[in-house]
């Protein structure tokens, strides 16, 4: 046992190549956070703790290195609710958080009784708090530049408080386009006209993450429930048009009974010719990825193609070309990662992992951009939920852009860090050629960088991304973001959402309840 000091224990840390290798096992025997001088711990009890780690920890999402988090995380936290997975409800005198009484959660998923004795459990606790650093390192970026050359702000005249909105959305089917907004709070859907003027307001039973355009009537996520949840509470729907023009929810559902669905898409997944639908439900301990084969006379046969939670956005596409529709999901809880399910025909999915990330990382959104233009598609990912078990400032939350070989296999070709980073989307914006990103965080640091909450990336070429914000933007929080052609000019704008009724995990002076729950970003660059 060798003591060092806290300086030296952060060194020794913030190199995950070198904690991998076990050689600092020597030097990091003694723990000390602020005042607080932890108990020595054995240099032995820290590699049999390694060791189990490698196991029981790899064992349903990938490995999670003592580097990604700091030590009070790790303790008071995500080991507490790590714990029960392996059968540890109560240790050291503490009860560890589960959710055993929930009456939504099979009785098995909980291990009847512990997977490992409590002195290995104090093992892989000794581990992760010697190995972990006191603070995580800051962000190191480009500085964000105030101003947006290429965009006009506009909002709306309706106000109420505080806006909630969970889903936007530009409609481009018809002809002048609109834009829905749902408030999730208020349980209304707004439809504003391309001015912003408010057209029409529904009431909905439901928090909407999703909708689909289809002629006159639109297809709905109704995700039941928006806090966590194991109920299935979740169903699809319609809103239709009157004849009018007015708006409607149809009260009979086209199926229910789903596990926090946030995205629902009708495709013909195995050509019979009738409309199946592909679900995401992304649940909260229990999910699912599905789809339901319409048989015919408002019957629907549902199939599983994984049974894990996180669903949380699909595409679908051949990208084979063999006349079969393929999907691509990113999965934001356990194995957090992009997976591939190519069609086989007949019903049957093969799967492939195409890339995986830690389960800290919170992901959280995902496109399929061709930002070489070599007709491959490549992956813009984000991640930054910090809304989870883990509320601090990560390094390594914000924009990833993954290129592909030609054969679907990705590499990291560029990194923006953004706090707590929500979505991003790639459009040429400027008309110059090629791809730009808007991006979005709900968990910026507001106390330091209130900017992050919106971020446009300017491409000047070759991946040299500049980042630029926007004064307006300091009064929402957003949540979500759609990109389309709202006024007809040929040019892609921006819509923002303001859910401002959430936790934060830093402080901030700025007012969202009292901003518009939406701002339009109004494309008006002269390049093309």
């Amino acid at each position: 046992m060798v003591k060092v000091s806290p300086s030296k224990l952060r060194s020794c840390i913030l190199f995950s190549a070198v904690i991998l290798t076990g050689s600092i096992f020597s030097s990091c025997g003694r723990l000390k956070r602020g005042n607080d001088v932890y108990p020595q711990i054995q240099d032995s009890s820290i590699e049999k703790g390694k060791s189990l780690a490698m196991v029981y920890c790899k064992s349903c999402h990938e490995f999670p290195d003592p580097s990604l988090l700091n030590m009070g995380t790790w303790e008071e936290s995500v080991l507490p609710n790590m714990g029960p997975r392996l059968g540890i409800f109560n240790f050291n005198f503490k009860e560890y958080p589960n959710e055993r009484r929930d009456p939504f959660l099979d009785s098995n998923y909980y291990p009847s009784k512990p997977v490992i004795t409590q002195q290995e459990w104090q093992n892989i606790i000794d581990y992760y708090l010697a190995m972990s650093p006191e603070q995580l390192p800051a962000h190191r970026k480009t500085p964000i530049k105030m101003g947006l050359a290429n965009f006009k702000v506009i909002a709306p005249t309706l106000r109420y408080g505080p806006p909630t909105i969970s889903y936007v959305k530009i409609d481009e089917t018809v002809k002048p386009h609109s834009i829905f907004a749902s408030d999730a709070g208020f349980r209304k859907i707004f439809h504003f006209d391309n001015n912003l003027n408010l057209l029409d307001s529904v009431t909905s039973n439901g928090p909407i993450p999703d909708m689909e355009f289809q002629n006159d009537s639109i297809l709905i996520t109704n995700a039941g429930k928006l806090n966590p949840n194991n109920g299935k509470f979740g169903k699809a729907e319609y809103f239709e048009r009157d004849k009018n023009g007015k708006f409607l929810i149809d009260t009979t559902f086209i199926f229910d009974s789903l596990s926090r669905p946030v995205q629902i898409t009708s495709v013909d997944l195995n050509n019979d010719k009738r409309t199946d639908y592909l679900v995401c439900e992304f649940g909260y301990l229990k999910g699912y990825l599905s789809w339901m084969e319409n048989k015919g006379g408002g019957k629907f046969e549902r199939h599983v193609l994984s049974s894990l939670p996180g669903a949380i956005k699909a595409y679908v596409n051949d990208y084979n070309h063999d006349g079969l529709p393929d999907v691509w999901v990113l999965f934001a809880r356990a194995p957090e990662g992009i997976f591939l399910f190519t069609n086989k025909g007949n019903g049957k999915f093969d799967q492939q992992q195409l890339l995986q990330f830690p389960p800290i990382y919170g992901s959280s959104y995902f496109e399929l951009d061709d930002f070489n233009n070599d007709g491959h598609p490549d992956i813009l990912y984000t991640c930054g939920d910090n809304g989870d078990i883990s509320r601090v400032l990560k390094p390594y939350h914000g924009i990833y852009i993954f290129m592909n070989d030609g054969s679907n296999h990705f590499e990291q070709k560029y990194f923006f860090p953004m706090n707590g980073c929500y979505k991003a989307m790639a459009r040429d914006f400027d008309g110059d050629g090629d791809l730009d990103i808007a991006a979005i965080s709900f968990f910026a640091d507001y106390a330091h960088e209130p900017e992050e909450g919106f971020v446009y990336l300017e491409n000047n070429s070759d991946f040299d991304f500049q980042p630029y914000s926007f004064e307006e933007g300091k009064f929402g929080r957003w949540l979500t973001m759609d990109v389309g052609d709202l006024d007809g000019d040929g040019k892609p704008d921006i819509v923002l959402g303001n859910f401002s009724k959430a936790p934060s995990i830093t402080a901030g002076t700025y007012t969202w309840v009292d901003g518009p729950p939406i701002i339009v970003l109004k494309n008006v660059s002269t390049k093309r």
